[in-house]
């Protein structure tokens, strides 16, 4: 067994297809009309041709119980980046206690995407800013071991 993909209903395929590319920067690798796939395993599927396939019009868009999940290295330019589009933002930029930061935001039919920086640079602006890799570990609640390969790994 092996996980290859998460697979949304769109109403809009080409508008959805240009939101991935424009804020996300994924790009189309398969194309087949009602079904595509897009660059880290997101699959849009037509709304009308998933609700045949799952034989069911209880189809609820917009929900909220669940994401797509990005990590980005450069929140601030990725969070400018964002303004040249009209966002419908869940929340703008935040920090979590643990000192990552995340923005999330509606794509065209109102799933949930979130982009978050990635925890190594998290690492990388606490020690930055003047923390120890131990007050970093401290800080963000995570094993001194991770904080390390972090480190050595820049």
């Amino acid at each position: 067994m092996k996980y290859t993909s998460t697979l949304i209903a769109v109403k809009d395929m080409e508008k959805s297809k240009q939101f991935y590319h424009d804020v996300l920067g994924l790009n189309v690798v398969a194309d087949f009309g009602a079904n595509v796939t897009l660059d880290g395993g997101v699959v849009l599927q037509t709304l009308d041709t998933w609700k045949s396939f799952i034989r069911t019009d209880k189809v609820v868009l917009p929900n909220n119980a669940g994401e797509l999940y990005f990590e980005e290295d450069d929140m601030d330019a990725f969070c400018n980046h964002l303004k040249s589009f009209n966002i419908s933002y869940v929340h703008e930029l935040f920090e979590h206690r643990w000192g990552q930061r995340v923005v999330r935001f509606y794509d065209p039919d109102k799933h949930i995407v979130e982009v978050g920086e990635k925890l190594d640079a998290v690492v990388l602006r606490f020690v930055e800013q003047g923390l120890s890799a131990e007050e970093t570990a401290t800080r963000m609640d995570i094993p001194i071991d991770f904080v390390v390969s972090c480190l050595d790994n820049k």
